[in-house]
């Protein structure tokens, strides 16, 4: 509890107790306001406060000018008791829902607690903390056990275990060593790490999640505006509701005057949008806290909303539904070329590349690559790489290139990855690589029809055709295209939006950069944030930062969750209030029930709102 919640927590057990010992005194009708008007004032009076600034400020018509209203219109009736109840238990209620939005906020903080105070830079043989902002590139840091890794790099020296809990919500810590890149945020948990730093703290991976949950709340969902909407025609219509209450039937019907403004009173406590205004975003925000906790960014809660209707889903196939770590898995030389020769090189067309199948062929290859034999490298997107090895004009790459140059190959119907070697203009024989599927993808793929409710699902990928069709039938996706470039999943993409229903979603999920255009264009774009380029988690609304295709899953249910809460409020509040209206205008409800249409009503709708933070139920499966 803050320091400020508790001096409010204070001020109400006083006036709760200065309201019962003006209860019991005997006082005479001349004295007897007094200590009522005092418990009012000890708990009321940023209320009151607060209501004359906006009045004087011409922001008429909110919560506290209501409050204020009703309230000293009981005093002025002579209602002392109810008077000062009323206010109290309204206090009561925001006292419950600052601590509900910040234990909310505290939730996404103690998640997101990543940012880090400092980095330790070698100067004159010192070691020196210094802010991570002072960093540049180039430069090499040194993070001891227990510290947090302040900008991302490649290890130069060293091998510890690294705890990426914060970052990716899985618990199992992470092995690095010399070579490996290493990203801000995570906790060196045992040895000494020296780091050469690959990005300055403004582009590194720690200072773009910031950026992304503090800006979250800036991006409202419909049903939240549609609340701010609602609010904002609502409280005027009730107010000029009660005064007609409170003149028009005592004109009519010529009944006593003060007991119709006594019911009008009565409507303005309870007619209070408290309960919409507050649970609705606070909903949202738990969803986004509870995304949060399974390594789930989202940019905004119109995100959130938009997931829970997603009716197409389409996604890349490598780094999105297999691991991305190629392996060489089989050698087919062309006649008089030797095995060797084919991988050495494939390998050197490549060694410019940081592709995860040039990644592939360095590794099988094993050996030390001279960069002096490559020269005029020409990486051609979608297609493969051109170079100059030793004076010879080499073409290694897919299909579409070798036909592009002019060179015939075999059909490959190999499940695989096939590069394709020419020399001189002449077919050297081609390499498979393999890739293999992540672990949970074909459950994911399950769960995105069966919980997701997705009527639809679909992949994109460069692959040819009988690699990608294998790969699909095993995931039991519903629809596969292959062969497609950059442009040509865009194209893809536009064809199925045209697909879903005018209320319906289009999400796209992919890592890579050539998934950059498609994740724009998408109704929802889903980046695999972990092992993703920096271009795919800046174009994505959502971000998976552990890489497993089961979050999708896990994201959807989360937003169909926060959905059903938010609906839940809305409905419920509105029906209370509706009913006490009624009973109100009627003169059957009293002051209590008007207190329990507000603040009651308020504090279960915050109670079920906080429901969407826990994650428990997606944790066990």
């Amino acid at each position: 509890m803050t320091k400020k919640q508790k001096k409010m927590l204070l001020r109400i057990i006083i006036s709760a107790v200065v309201l019962v010992i003006a209860v019991l005194l005997p006082l005479n009708a001349y004295l007897k306001p007094f200590p009522f008007v005092a418990a009012y004032l000890i708990c009321g009076w940023d209320v009151l406060y607060g209501a004359a600034r906006k009045i004087w400020n011409r922001q008429w018509f909110d919560e506290e000018f209501l409050m204020a209203l009703a309230t000293v219109g009981a005093f002025a009736s002579g209602e002392y008791q109810e008077g000062v109840a009323v206010m109290l238990f309204y206090q009561v209620g925001e006292l419950f829902q600052s601590y509900a939005v910040g234990r909310s906020r505290r939730s996404i903080a103690g998640l997101m607690d990543i940012r880090p105070d400092y980095a330790n830079i070698m100067v004159d043989g010192t070691l020196t903390q210094v802010d991570p902002d002072e960093v540049k590139i180039g430069d090499t840091i040194v993070v001891r056990a227990g510290e947090k890794i302040p900008l991302d790099g490649v290890v130069t020296e060293g091998t510890s275990t690294v705890d990426t809990s914060a970052l990716t919500g899985e618990s199992v810590p992470r092995e690095v060593e010399s070579g490996g890149d290493v990203i801000s945020g995570c906790i060196n948990l045992t040895g000494v790490l020296s780091i050469r730093v690959s990005k300055e703290f403004g582009e590194s991976t720690v200072a773009k999640i910031l950026d992304l949950v503090e800006n979250a709340s800036s991006k409202k969902a419909k049903s939240e505006n549609f609340i701010t909407k609602f609010a904002h025609w609502y409280t005027p219509s009730v107010v000029i509701a009660a005064v007609l209450l409170a003149f028009f039937p005592p004109l009519i019907l010529r009944q006593p005057l003060g007991e119709w403004i006594h019911r009008a009173l009565i409507f303005l406590v309870i007619s209070c949008p408290c309960a919409l205004v507050i649970s609705v975003p606070l909903s949202f925000f738990g969803g986004i806290g509870g995304a949060s906790k399974c390594g789930i960014l989202v940019k905004g809660s119109n995100y959130l909303e938009a997931l829970a209707k997603t009716e197409i889903i389409a996604m890349d196939k490598t780094g999105t539904l297999t691991q991305g770590s190629f392996e060489v898995t089989e050698l087919h030389p062309a006649e008089g070329v030797s095995e060797q020769e084919l991988l050495r090189v494939c390998t050197l067309a490549e060694s410019y590349s940081n592709h995860p199948i040039s990644l592939s062929l360095k590794k099988a290859y094993g050996k030390e690559i001279d960069p002096k034999q490559v020269s005029q490298v020409e990486e051609i997107s979608g297609h493969g790489v051109k170079a100059v090895i030793n004076g010879v004009q080499v073409a290694a790459g897919n299909r579409r290139l070798m036909e592009s140059i002019g060179v015939k190959v075999p059909l490959v119907k190999s499940t695989g990855t096939v590069v394709y070697l020419a020399v001189g203009g002449k077919y050297s024989g081609y390499i498979l690589i393999s890739d293999q599927l992540k672990p949970d993808a074909r459950e994911a793929i399950r769960r995105l029809k069966t919980e997701g409710r997705v009527k639809k699902t679909v992949m994109l990928t460069g692959d040819l055709k009988p690699v990608g069709e294998a790969i699909g039938k095993e995931l039991g996706i519903d629809e596969v295209f292959t062969e497609l470039l950059p442009v040509g999943k865009v194209e893809k993409v536009e064809s199925l939006l045209k697909q879903k229903s005018s209320k319906g979603v289009l999400a796209f999920v992919g890592d890579g950069v050539n998934d950059a255009p498609v994740l724009t264009r998408a109704d929802i774009g889903i980046a695999m944030g972990g092992l993703g380029s920096d271009a795919a988690i800046e174009a994505a609304d959502i971000v998976i930062m552990d890489d497993k295709p089961s979050r999708i899953a896990d994201a959807m249910a989360i937003s169909r969750k926060t959905i059903r809460i938010v609906y839940q409020n809305i409905v419920f509040a509105l029906a209370v209030k509706a009913l006490v209206l009624i009973l109100g205008a009627f003169g059957i409800a009293t002051m209590w029930e008007a207190v329990f249409a507000d603040v009651g009503v308020a504090v279960i709708a915050i109670l079920n709102a906080m429901r969407a933070l826990n994650v428990k139920f997606i944790e066990k499966k």
